[in-house]
């Protein structure tokens, strides 16, 4: 079965801000590695490492997305806007030419330990005949109810061409256009995922996700003569302060005297609480 890959990464992230009055949310560190990054490495390690087998969509902040970017992957720029999942796929339904397509939320946090990146949704591909749309899965979290069947997505689906092909360059969303009908039809599959997902589209789950993936990880460059307890502090920051269960953007600052628990930095003042 020919496969390709699409990372969706072209949204605001409206329910970040103002972190994402910065980055675009796919760009958004998580372990001092970006969002955007852990979805690439995901789908190369199942082969699909190039412009010809993996594409990215791009709209808000777009120039950022394209030079970080690069020429790792095929890249789609939606110029007035983002057109949603569905209408992100459909723009780049000449690229995917008959293959199937595995579709990926760039702020999709994975985690299963133990194995390598890529191998942690290739149950997704297992005994696939390229007929039905799959779905990765999670157990609903407490008090809160599945959306298919009683699972919730966790980031990744799977979708074969005869679903793609009809797509339009339009906004609409795969909920809509894919996996409603597929489900209607008797052709989605939900598969279970083994290991955590968080989706980063909050303060409180970005935050939660960082201490999951590196709590206590300070990276090398960072200047830390105050302290920083299990937390994740990036590239050039200085922590002069105290900060605990928080997350150091790189290149942020902790003033001596400052304080942080359970919070975001970025810059020299942008702090951003998380609600926990």
């Amino acid at each position: 079965m020919t496969l390709c890959a699409i990372i969706l990464a072209a949204g605001e992230g409206q329910r970040l801000r103002p972190l994402t009055t910065l980055l675009p949310k796919a760009l958004c560190p998580v372990g001092n590695v970006a969002l955007l990054d852990h979805a690439l490495r995901r789908v190369a390690g199942l082969g699909l490492h190039d412009p010809s087998t993996v594409a990215v969509n791009a709209a808000y902040l777009a120039p950022q997305i394209v030079a970080h970017v690069g020429d790792r992957a095929h890249l789609s720029v939606e110029p007035d806007g983002p057109l949603g999942t569905s209408g992100g796929v459909g723009r780049l339904r000449d690229w995917i030419a008959g293959r199937g397509v595995l579709v990926g939320n760039a702020d999709a946090y994975l985690a299963d330990p133990g194995r390598e990146p890529g191998k942690d949704v290739a149950a997704l591909l297992d005994g696939w005949t390229g007929d039905t749309v799959r779905m990765l899965t999670t157990a609903p979290a407490p008090g809160r109810g599945g959306e298919f069947s009683g699972r919730c997505f966790a980031g990744f689906s799977l979708l074969p061409w005869r679903y793609v092909r009809d797509l339009t360059p339009e906004f609409s969303d795969l909920v809509r256009t894919v996996w409603r009908p597929a489900e209607a039809a008797g052709d989605l599959e939900l598969i279970p995922y083994a290991g955590s997902y968080i989706d980063t589209g909050t303060p409180r789950d970005y935050l939660a996700a960082n201490l999951h993936a590196a709590a206590g990880t300070i990276d090398p460059t960072a200047t830390v003569t105050g302290s920083a307890t299990g937390s994740v502090v990036g590239p050039g920051a200085t922590v002069a302060g105290r900060v605990t269960g928080s997350v150091i953007w790189a290149g942020a600052t902790v003033a001596a005297g400052e304080s942080l628990t359970g919070v975001i930095r970025a810059g020299t003042g942008m702090t951003v609480p998380t609600l926990a």
